[in-house]
């Protein structure tokens, strides 16, 4: 028996508005490939995927509110410049360590949503419904995080954009690159039709053992990445311990042009490994 299908609450479709969107607060111009735009535009996706509503100023605004607080306060506790601008880097940084933390968060909650969401949505294509009325139930019926970004696209439907516009931008908006083939499927249905049950029954068996993969990959590399993790972590506690036992074992070691130097490039050397775990971890867990 085939459902009937359910109507579904919807604007007057006026194309002439289906751009009017909400002003986005950004930083990056798309204007440019230098090194500035790269930076900005990070930081904008940052704070796009990381499901913090708040403007990128804003936020950039409490990372030097944070760096000022910590510095000042480690300023006037010890009264030397050195411990100061280490923890005016190291608030200047814990902003965004949180938006990434967020992040990545959100983007396992979202895979971890995406195989249901795909179920649910051929169960409602082989009821007979079509691909936007199945589209706009199950975005009503997801849970956040998954279901906010699909309210989006429904709402962009309803506002007279069709399904492929409205889910194009899907991965970019959450950082999950198999959304992309989602987004894809409902385009290339909508352009030329197929069998739209099969390809998101297969997605999300796909989904499925992407998570399985990912997870065993974490479990066999758990040992190296917190290895990384103290050979970062490791000179800076024993810095601080240093430094709390001995106030002026700081003011000491940078009296000498050869302390200075070897100081800065010890933190050059651990923030450039840093970033390069970073990227690598990032880059062998990516969804």
């Amino acid at each position: 028996m085939i459902a009937p299908n359910i109507a579904m609450p919807t604007l007057e479709r006026r194309p002439e508005f289906s751009g009017l969107l909400r002003e986005n607060h950004q930083f990056a111009t798309g204007s440019g490939n230098g090194m500035s735009e790269s930076v900005n535009g990070w930081f904008d996706r940052l704070m796009m995927q990381s499901g913090i509503q708040t403007a990128p100023l804003v936020w950039l605004g409490l990372c030097v509110l944070s760096a000022f607080g910590s510095g000042g306060i480690m300023l006037v506790l010890t009264h030397q410049i050195i411990p100061a601008s280490f923890f005016g880097v190291a608030g200047l940084l814990l902003p965004i360590g949180l938006a990434i933390y967020l992040r990545t968060r959100r983007q396992t909650a979202i895979m971890n949503q995406l195989s249901g969401m795909a179920e649910e949505l051929a169960r409602s294509a082989r009821a007979g419904r079509n691909l936007e009325q199945s589209l706009m139930l199950v975005a009503s019926d997801t849970p956040a995080p998954l279901g906010d970004e699909l309210k989006v696209s429904a709402r962009r439907m309803e506002m007279g954009l069709d399904v492929a516009s409205s889910v194009r931008d899907l991965a970019d908006r959450t950082g999950v690159s198999t959304l992309t083939i989602f987004s894809s499927a409902l385009s290339l249905n909508q352009d030329t039709g197929g069998d739209l049950i099969v390809v998101l029954e297969r997605l999300a068996t796909a989904v499925r053992d992407r998570l399985h993969f990912v997870a065993r990959q974490r479990a066999a590399t758990v040992a190296s990445r917190w290895g990384a993790t103290m050979m970062i972590l490791i000179p800076f506690i024993v810095m601080v311990i240093y430094t709390a036992w001995n106030p002026n074992y700081l003011t000491q070691l940078t009296e000498s042009s050869w302390g200075r130097k070897s100081l800065w490039w010890g933190i050059s050397g651990l923030l450039t490994g840093g970033f390069f775990v970073y990227r690598i971890l990032a880059r062998s867990s990516r969804f």
